[in-house]
């Protein structure tokens, strides 16, 4: 995808809904098949999953530190990975740089700061109010002592709502995590497991 803010709103709703995406889908590069059982390591980063079903891997980039997942199709069940994010940076690439600049993070951000880094960027790349962190717990991940929240949204002009999970940790100060969201009606509950199966693979270095 480009990076001029023209098509700022299309790369940000990327990762926020249906409708978005399949606006956004004649930029994308197609998928690629992420096997069973086979290590995969994140794109600039020193993160390995091992999916633990296929999945597949969206060509279009949301960021240099992210990338996206799917299952069935664009925001039925994503599968973001946010990798080595440093100090300084946005969780992804900026909508609106100049009139609505994305939050950035710190490396001395603890669990529910790192939610509400999330929480904000969400809601401004999706000019939408309409989401919450439901709960914020202690995790392991990688390995490491982490986090784990749960969220949910709804994507502006739309009516599905949408669960989400995020697990990571930051390490060597830089900032990893796994999120998981779909429609809570059927998706979310039918794939989640699959989800921290996945997270529970996950080696930085």
């Amino acid at each position: 995808m480009k990076l001029g803010v023209k098509h700022g709103a299309k790369r940000a709703t990327l990762i926020l809904g249906a409708a978005a995406l399949l606006t956004a889908a004649p930029a994308m590069a197609g998928f690629k098949l992420m096997q069973k059982g086979q290590p995969q390591l994140l794109r600039k980063s020193s993160l390995t999953v091992t999916p633990t079903i296929p999945w597949n891997r969206l060509g279009a980039r949301l960021g240099r530190n992210a990338e996206a997942w799917t299952l069935d199709g664009h925001s039925l069940n994503d599968l973001i990975f946010y990798t080595a994010i440093p100090a300084g940076k946005t969780l992804f690439r900026e909508v609106d740089k100049k009139n609505k600049p994305l939050p950035k993070f710190d490396s001395k951000m603890l669990a529910p700061d790192i939610a509400a880094l999330f929480e904000s960027s969400y809601r401004i790349a999706g000019s939408t109010s309409l989401f919450s962190i439901d709960s914020i717990e202690p995790a392991t991940f990688a390995g490491k002592p982490g986090f784990r929240f749960a969220y949910s949204f709804t994507v502006q002009n739309e009516e599905v709502r949408r669960a989400g999970e995020a697990t990571g940790a930051v390490i060597n100060g830089q900032l990893y995590m796994i999120t998981f969201e779909a429609p809570k009606i059927h998706y979310f509950d039918r794939n989640v497991e699959d989800y921290r199966a996945l997270v529970a693979t996950a080696k930085v270095g």
